[in-house]
């Protein structure tokens, strides 16, 4: 449960970054209260996408991820994270990405900041 945790908030610090940095990722509330727990929840969403839909994706594109020499790990990533948004504007949470290559660097920023924090955060094993 602590390893679940650690990696959520982790998760919500790199989509806080991503927003930080992209204009065209945006996360809006009424107030920095609500924008927290919409960051929370749209880092959950993010977390639970990568846990069901992700391996599968990958398994399916196996042979482009090897052909790409694993580039086309990007691509998939940002698929992610655009299901992530889709998902988000279902639930009437105010998380959105715009656009695919939006996606594509999001991904990659979200992909270095949340291994930097997981490196810094304890371990819950």
């Amino acid at each position: 449960m602590m390893n679940f945790l650690v990696k959520t908030i982790a998760n919500a610090g790199a989509l806080a970054v991503a927003v930080w940095l992209l204009d065209k990722i945006t996360l809006t509330g009424d107030s920095t209260g609500k924008e927290i727990a919409t960051l929370l929840l749209a880092a959950l969403i993010f977390g639970l996408v990568n846990f069901l839909v992700k391996p599968v994706v990958k398994l399916l594109s196996l042979p482009l991820l090897i052909l790409t020499l694993g580039l086309f790990t990007l691509v998939v990533n940002a698929l992610m994270l655009l299901l992530t948004s889709w998902l988000a504007d279902q639930l009437d949470l105010s998380f959105h990405v715009e656009g695919f290559w939006t996606a594509v660097l999001g991904g990659l920023i979200i992909s270095v900041v949340s291994w930097a924090l997981n490196v810094v955060l304890p371990d819950g094993d």
